[in-house]
């Protein structure tokens, strides 16, 4: 299926040498990834089931992808009987064309969105205001960078690459209230401006982190309660989800509500589980009075036809991964210029973004701590491998950089001389002489030519040590 093409982007490594060279970014991210991964380890050892839990959980996953056509035409059957009209959409363009024709339709004029990474992706706010409605995010992170006119940096948490006193100087200036770096007060004056909105909004739209095939239900997960008034205030409501979110079974679903929110902001429980099952039936006083769901391709058919790509499909999108990839704690979520950063984001962003995300399955480390933290054990170091490879294969290449060129090159000729071990016997040898006066402790703090990034930026080296190994015959 066709893929969105979103507007040009900058060069992913000239946006990351700006991450990095910006300390004040680096800064928040590791105060609130800190404090992320902090909470995650303390709900985790709380809950000696969580593996368990996760193991569950993928077997739910990879169950559901292997027959993903089978369940989305059950889950397709159970809404429509529920009395919703579903839409399935190939690409971004038949999604975005959709919604609109429903706008239209119901005459809406004023839209409040709960927070939907499908929405982004789809580029829908631009398309919504370019046909003259007013689109409001109520997610509060959402709604600060909509204030800025910028992208979410996080999958979670998309004002992360701001502080308290960022977020009170926007609010001064965009809804003219007294400066305070108050987190209470930022609170209460978003929530002031947003109750009167949602009164009187015509259509909500929300993404969906689960669709259950057996029953046609809608599961949204969330903290704030912004994603309830969005769905059953406004008489339209409108829900767009990736194909990949169809669950078979609704027993299923607490096996999920057990890992994601420890996972993803080191809750228990998030504080709001939605489950909607359709439009507000006869004598019922609150819902929409028409419910649509946007089942959405956009190249997931794709990933799901390529035998290792497709497990990229069991994400939950619960941002754990940003968390803890020592990449994106580096650059922040800007630098990927894609709608999904981090370890996952460099997963689906090439084939749901085709060219202008190709770089980015070369933005990490391959340390596997996104495997590790992974709620469903995705093996995002083998698929970022695979994409890789990929790649390399394609026509025409990547365009990169002279310096990552002549790291290139240079990994290139240890890959010919690792090919003759007396040869790198030799090589060790003389380094490890050579390096003998300069280390300290048994690390380098200084390296020269092609290693000189890895020390630049306060990272030390292992000083290169040779052992004679014995003789066992």
């Amino acid at each position: 299926m066709a893929a969105a093409k979103p507007d040009p982007a900058p060069d992913f490594f000239a946006t990351s040498r700006a991450g990095v060279a910006d300390a004040e970014l680096r800064r928040k991210l590791e105060n609130s990834t800190g404090r992320h991964l902090d909470h995650v380890a303390q709900m985790r050892a709380e809950f000696p089931p969580y593996d368990a839990e996760r193991d569950a959980a993928r077997a739910i996953k990879e169950d559901a992808i292997g027959r993903l056509d089978q369940l989305l035409i059950e889950l397709k059957h159970q809404l429509e009987a529920n009395g919703c009209t579903v839409f399935i959409a190939a690409d971004a363009a038949e999604a975005r064309d959709y919604i609109l024709k429903v706008a239209r339709q119901a005459g809406a004029r004023r839209v409040v969105k709960g927070k939907s990474m499908a929405t982004e992706e789809i580029a829908l706010n631009p398309a919504l205001e370019a046909a003259g409605l007013e689109v409001v995010e109520t997610d509060l992170g959402e709604y600060i960078v909509q204030l800025r006119r910028e992208r979410p940096s996080h999958i979670i948490t998309p004002a992360i690459h701001l502080s308290k006193e960022d977020i009170g100087q926007l609010f001064a200036d965009k809804l003219g209230i007294p400066y305070s770096a108050e987190p209470a007060t930022l609170t209460a004056a978003a929530r002031d401006r947003l109750r009167g909105i949602f009164l009187a909004a015509d259509m909500g739209i929300t993404g969906v982190n689960f669709a259950v095939a057996e029953t046609g239900t809608l599961v949204l997960v969330e903290n704030e309660g912004n994603g309830r008034l969005s769905s059953t205030l406004p008489e339209t409501f409108i829900a767009v989800m990736g194909i990949e979110k169809v669950i078979p079974r609704l027993a299923d679903v607490p096996h999920f509500l057990e890992i994601l929110a420890r996972t993803g902001t080191g809750q228990k429980l998030t504080t709001y589980t939605n489950f909607i099952s359709g439009p507000r039936r006869k004598g019922e006083a609150d819902g929409p009075g028409a419910m649509h769901v946007v089942m959405l391709d956009n190249g997931r058919s794709t990933m799901l036809a390529d035998p290792v790509l497709r497990e990229a499909l069991y994400c939950l999108r619960c941002g754990a991964c940003l968390n803890v990839c020592p990449v994106y704690r580096r650059i922040g979520g800007h630098a990927y210029n894609s709608v999904y950063p981090g370890p996952i984001g460099s997963i689906v962003s090439p084939n749901l973004f085709g060219s202008a995300a190709a770089q980015l399955p070369f933005a990490s480390t391959l340390c596997g701590a996104c495997r590790d933290i992974c709620p469903v054990k995705i093996d995002i170091p083998r698929i970022l491998l695979h994409l890789r490879w990929k790649e390399g294969q394609a026509t025409p290449p990547i365009k990169w950089p002279a310096d990552a060129r002549r790291a290139r090159a240079g990994v290139a000729r240890f890959a010919r001389m690792a090919r003759h071990p007396r040869t790198m016997r030799l090589l060790t040898r003389a380094a490890a002489i050579f390096a003998r006066p300069f280390a300290h402790d048994g690390y380098l703090k200084r390296m020269p030519g092609a290693f000189r990034n890895w020390t630049r930026w306060g990272r030390d080296f292992p000083a290169p040590r040779f052992r004679r190994r014995k003789h066992v015959p």
